[in-house]
């Protein structure tokens, strides 16, 4: 199978005794349907036997389910290490040592900003009660960290905060983003802004200069800022940072208190339930190859805006899912949460008031020179967009898209080029190039061929990117022939090359 679960997160129950402003989940009692312990037990026990390695127990308040220790216990019997978020309220001395019997790793308790904040969004006295419950759990034989939502409110006290939570000995803190789902859609004023990721960023590489506590970025915040790649290699102790975008459905998976399995608990919606436990073994449903599809067959091109277009979209697709559904409605919506995106929307902004497109294309060379192609692709659509019909422009956008592996738009770029010049041996090797990579490939490999007879003296592209079509497509012979067919026509070509035919060799 391609994809094997590593980590989970299973909402035990919905039932809590707190109505958050923040909660996704709009928990209030919990629901008819909930699974027995039998039930829970035996599924701890398949999750064992498919190979899972962690698994958060949430809710709802997971305390509130009379069994969620013999959950916890039946999991580490199975060598999954259990994790469970608390809001803190029912952690006295006998539910921790409950957890620590039990075989619990961390307890995270969610605190929501200082003591006025915090109650407002949770319940009144909840704040105390968490503070009470990190001076139990530091004398416990047990590992307890921090989950803070950041809102519009709470941002502005990060730094307090993390005094309060140093002084309580607090070693892990996650900041992850409140989203506009569940009752936090109906509480629109409390939603963050894109513009603040970058200061959320920014407090988390600050707080990982300072190393007195260890700050965990949530997958819904990010991507490709530096300083936020070092806080997460910092927090994972990594060398090099390895975001693959969202895991839902590919290593994560979700477990709603009825049994319904999703990629990810945050969406919850019906077209995203992959089956039920009472119905169909996990391991079949997660092995199910229909199933995850709108994660599993998710590709750049699918995306909207930026995103679609962006240098980091291959490896990122989007980020975070669900910022994506929340904020924009779609799976496939640009993420106007991604602080690489935020940047490039600003770049944008500036560059849509340029109104000649000269000053346009002169940026754009400045751009292309130091292999900024992401800038130089975002002007040059610019200029084809206020009615530039120069060729050299529409080659340049075709090139940077090309460089940016958005090889649809580089291919409909060339398109439209080989219809005035269809002899043009620099653009039948640029359409040659797009069609091989997005899957046209004895196609593309003609065109290539073609621009091979067009190609003057001193073009020699063409033998070289042939060769490299070839070999991606399992032609090794192919690939060397046509390299010794350059050698043999072309001067200066066996020197150009000479290395990448002794490793075809």
């Amino acid at each position: 199978m391609e994809y094997s679960p590593i980590t989970a997160v299973w909402e035990i129950t919905m039932g809590c005794n707190m109505r958050c402003k923040h909660c996704g989940s709009s928990c209030e009692s919990s629901l008819e349907g909930e699974l027995t312990t039998q039930e829970a037990l035996d599924l701890c026990n398949d999750l064992g036997e498919m190979g899972l390695q962690w698994i958060t127990l949430s809710g709802g308040e997971p305390t509130t389910r009379k069994d969620w220790d013999l959950i916890a216990k039946k999991l580490n019997e199975n060598n999954i290490i259990p994790n469970i978020i608390t809001n803190g309220w029912f952690l006295n001395e006998e539910t921790i040592d409950r957890a620590v019997e039990a075989g619990i790793n961390t307890i995270a308790i969610s605190i929501d900003g200082l003591e006025k904040t915090h109650d407002f969004i949770r319940k009144s006295e909840s704040f105390k009660r968490s503070m009470a419950a990190l001076d139990l759990l530091r004398n416990k034989d047990i590992n307890y960290s921090v989950i803070t939502t950041i809102n519009s409110v709470n941002i502005n006290e990060l730094e307090e905060l993390k005094s309060i939570l140093i002084n309580k000995g607090v070693m892990g803190w996650q900041l992850q983003l409140g989203l506009p789902m569940g009752n936090m859609s109906k509480n629109s004023d409390l939603v963050a802004q894109p513009s603040d990721v970058d200061i959320i960023i920014n407090f988390a590489y600050k707080s990982m200069l300072e190393n007195k506590i260890d700050i965990q970025l949530a997958d819904c915040m990010g991507y490709y800022n530096l300083k936020e790649i070092e806080v997460r290699k910092h927090s994972s102790k990594i060398d090099v940072y390895d975001w693959n975008g969202c895991g839902a459905g590919k290593y994560n998976l979700g477990i709603l208190h009825n049994g319904d399995i999703l990629g990810c608990t945050s969406i919850r919606e019906k077209e995203y339930i992959e089956g039920n436990i009472r119905k169909t073994n996990i391991k079949d449903i997660w092995n199910n190859t229909d199933n995850f599809s709108w994660n599993r067959k998710m590709k750049k091109e699918k995306l909207d805006g930026i995103c679609k277009k962006c240098k980091f979209g291959t490896q990122c697709l989007g980020g975070c899912s669900n910022t994506r559904f929340t904020h924009g409605g779609s799976m496939y919506s640009e993420n106007k949460y991604c602080s690489y995106n935020y940047v490039l929307n600003k770049a944008r902004n500036q560059f849509n008031n340029i109104a000649s497109i000269d000053e346009l294309c002169s940026k754009a060379y400045k751009f292309i020179e130091k292999e900024n192609f992401q800038l130089a692709e975002m002007v040059l659509s610019i200029a084809l967009e206020k009615g530039s019909n120069d060729e050299k422009i529409l080659k340049l956008y075709g090139y940077t898209n090309f460089m940016l592996e958005n090889y649809e738009e580089s291919k409909i770029a060339n398109e439209k080029l080989l219809v005035s010049n269809p002899n043009d041996a620099y653009v039948n090797k640029g359409l040659g190039l797009c069609l091989a990579r997005t899957g046209e490939v004895e196609r593309g490999i003609e065109y290539l061929k073609k621009s091979i007879l067009l190609s003057d003296e001193e073009f020699l592209d063409p033998y070289y990117d042939l060769a490299t079509i070839y070999l991606e497509n399992n032609k090794k012979q192919e690939a060397i022939n046509i390299i010794e067919e350059g050698m043999k026509n072309k001067k200066g070509f066996e020197q150009l090359y000479k290395k990448f035919y002794e490793m075809l060799g």
